[in-house]
């Protein structure tokens, strides 16, 4: 293994005690952010996002629908900042919140999408790791979820902290709305507590599965990763670590729309991993594991230990060692992907990102996420 790879999977490593160290100060953040008058205003949440940031919007969607009771949109940050703001009543800004989730601070699209639905009237929030970053400028109000440093790897660790973030908010809103008694809310958010538990039980079962099948993936070239619900945002997630950790071509899909489209891509044997926690998906997915093997695909399944109904079918299984709340399940099913990529990784010898260099230096500009102009008003 390299040194790298080491990197990642000591980040995965890191996870169960990391969640134990920060709820607690999140919890306090997430009650300090927003009074009960403007929560209670509150009619329509927008989470935008790019990359890890716009996966964990996603993933936590059902969650702030769930128990906060508040529809909830999940959008890419250019979507929401060109295509959406500006075709939003003033009046509906005024009682929309909008999450821009940004671990640097310093991505220029969620900087530009939280400027301009400040400008129209919407309430904003910076939902970042770094509050001294131009997001925090841009939103004026903080979630502040930085957390300890770690040694550079794909980001793992920070995902897990975006996520417990939304998840601690879409509680405390709940809360406030009088939907559930404060021992209620106290429960939910023991229930994030225990998923430390479920996570580390389940890293110690699938670390050396997963190194295996980095092993006999050495070979391929492309993967896809399937879910529904909030784990379409884990499946996104999980091909984005494959690729940024191993540089293998990897897509994330919805379990239903891969039945419309991956279903007869003529490359048969690609290695596709379905993530699917008992939930409103889960019999959709029970449904298409034998379609993917008789199509000759080489199906990993993501599943809470002793689901026979998708374990018996598949090539491989990865199991979660506990029970979890659907709406939770994202914060612990992405593990399969993390470790599976950071194997990859070491397997390949391929540094993280391409190690930044040839064509992908940041010389030049690189990829211009932090570079690219921002829009100041609306089109």
């Amino acid at each position: 293994m390299s040194s790298e790879e080491n990197n990642m999977r000591d980040q995965v490593l890191s996870k169960p005690q990391l969640l134990r160290e920060v709820l607690p100060g999140f919890e306090q953040r997430v009650r300090e952010l927003l009074d009960h008058d403007r929560c209670r205003s509150i009619q329509r949440i927008f989470v935008v996002g790019c990359g890890d940031s716009y996966n964990a919007a996603l993933a936590a969607g059902l969650a702030l629908e769930r128990l906060a009771w508040i529809p909830s949109e999940p959008m890419t940050s250019l979507q929401f900042a060109r295509y959406a703001v500006p075709f939003l009543p003033r009046q509906a800004a005024r009682n929309s919140l909008v999450l821009g989730i940004s671990v640097s601070g310093e991505v220029a699209r969620t900087i530009e999408a939280v400027s301009l639905a400040r400008q129209q009237g919407a309430l904003t929030v910076a939902v970042t790791g770094t509050p001294s970053s131009r997001i925090a400028w841009a939103a004026g109000k903080v979630l502040n979820l930085e957390i300890p440093p770690f040694p550079h790897a794909p980001g793992v660790r920070s995902y897990m902290a975006s996520l417990v973030g939304l998840y601690l908010l879409a509680i405390y809103l709940g809360e406030v709305k009088a939907l559930y008694s404060e021992d209620e809310a106290k429960s939910l958010r023991n229930e994030l507590l225990a998923a430390a538990d479920i996570m580390e039980a389940t890293i110690e079962a699938i670390d050396w599965p997963t190194a295996q099948l980095a092993q006999e993936a050495e070979d391929e070239d492309n993967f896809v990763f399937v879910g529904a619900g909030p784990n379409y945002g884990t499946a996104l997630f999980s091909a984005a670590k494959v690729i940024e950790a191993a540089g293998r071509h990897a897509m994330g899909q919805d379990t239903e729309e891969w039945s419309h489209l991956q279903y007869f891509v003529r490359e048969t044997a690609a290695p596709t991993f379905l993530i699917s926690p008992p939930g409103l998906g889960h019999s959709r997915a029970v449904e298409l594991v034998p379609v993917m093997r008789r199509i000759g695909r080489r199906v990993v399944v993501v599943i809470q230990e002793g689901d026979q109904a998708i374990a018996d079918q598949a090539d491989a299984v990865l199991t979660v060692k506990g029970p979890m709340r659907e709406e939770f399940t994202p914060l612990v099913y992405c593990t399969a992907g993390e470790l599976f990529a950071a194997h990859l990784s070491a397997v390949l010898g391929e540094p993280y990102f391409r190690g930044f260099a040839g064509p992908w230096s940041p010389e030049d500009g690189g990829n211009t996420i932090r570079t690219s102009a921002i829009l100041t008003e609306l089109p």
